[in-house]
């Protein structure tokens, strides 16, 4: 799945990701709610001249949670000192980044919900307050010794917020949802990308893009690169309607963002199941995929679109993933039950 060309994760080919990142608020496009909130936030911490409150980030992959956490740290005025949960192996490893922190600064723990319990529980009292509870010896000799430490912001993203344990999620002050991107945010990212890359592109071009994004800007930053690279080579270096068009026809991308994988699933799900229900496990085998992929990866796209359903006895596919697909629509009375069932439940 790493190498999907549509994968909202980060991968080898984003390495040029961190020089299209906003550096200021102002120049973060869309999410207009959160950088409203997030803006008095951080106004307010600079006028009380102390550390800004803790904040957790969730949502989809490639909306721009880290993004955010450096205009978080660009504002403030503050260094920032970056991490994830699985790096954190031992509460050493957090003992040694909290006293390592000068006062007011960033502590950004990506995938903060796979953080191991023992490490999730020192940093309870560090992010309260402000201290790290530490055992010295061993056996009756033991004694516990606290540690203070200067005040600082943790900054948690999150693409599974109900993994995270509710004593942590507790201690965040401001906890934000990102959501999917439109088309025309999508567009205004594409074209201040297109400005930085020096690449020349017409509105067409930056429509098309915006339109097979999936509503991630980094799957649009990413499209846009591999657009270039056609235009150069295929092209007289300008990124048209139709010179967009062929190069992410080229790529397998379809005009709603769809790529092989996810047709696959669908095409699965109607032809060898006749549009379901189905079980995960069942779809799973049929096209060689682990369930937790289709669950974290294929699924929430075509949920958003509509394509796919999910009902008590498994998964369905729509009428507009019939349609999407060119294959004949056909539904039986044990169908339309199953969607009223999904409906009621609201699932």
């Amino acid at each position: 799945m790493a190498d999907r060309i549509v994968s909202p994760n980060s991968g080898e080919d984003d390495n040029q990701e961190t020089t299209l990142r906003p550096r200021h608020l102002d120049d973060y496009i869309g999410q207009e709610t959160v950088k409203g909130n997030l803006r008095i936030l951080l106004e307010a911490a600079l006028k009380r001249n102390e550390a800004l409150d803790h904040v957790l980030l969730y949502g989809p992959p490639g909306l721009g949670k880290t993004s955010l956490s450096l205009i978080i740290a660009n504002e403030m005025g503050a260094n920032i000192r970056m991490t994830s949960g699985p790096a954190i192996e031992h509460a050493g490893d957090l003992a040694s980044i909290l006293t390592a922190l000068d006062e007011g600064d960033v502590l950004f723990i990506d995938e903060i919900h796979r953080l191991s319990r023992v490490v999730e529980e020192r940093l309870y009292s560090a992010m309260e307050d402000f201290a790290l509870d530490l055992i010295i010896g061993k056996g009756p000799s033991a004694r516990s010794v606290r540690l203070p430490l200067k005040p600082f912001t943790v900054v948690g993203a999150t693409t599974r917020l109900g993994a995270l344990a509710a004593p942590l999620r507790d201690r965040f002050g401001a906890i934000y949802r990102l959501q999917f991107y439109d088309e025309a945010s999508l567009q205004k990212i594409i074209r201040r990308s297109a400005h930085i890359l020096q690449v020349n592109m017409d509105d067409g071009g930056e429509n098309e893009i915006a339109r097979r994004s999936r509503g991630t800007p980094r799957i649009a930053n990413r499209l846009l690169r591999r657009a270039r690279d056609y235009a150069q080579v295929r092209a007289d270096g300008v990124i048209t309607l139709d010179v967009a068009r062929a190069a992410l026809n080229a790529l397998e991308v379809d005009d709603r963002g769809l790529d092989p994988t996810d047709r696959t699933l669908l095409q699965a799900i109607i032809q060898k199941f006749d549009g379901g229900p189905v079980g995960i496990e069942t779809i799973a085998a049929s096209i060689s995929e682990e369930t937790e992929t289709i669950e974290d990866v294929l699924e929430p796209y075509l949920l958003q679109l509509g394509f796919l359903a999910r009902t008590p006895r498994g998964r369905i596919a729509t009428r507009l993933a019939y349609e999407h697909l060119g294959i004949p629509y056909r539904v039986d009375p044990n169908t339309l039950s199953l969607w009223e069932q999904a409906e009621d439940s609201g699932k």
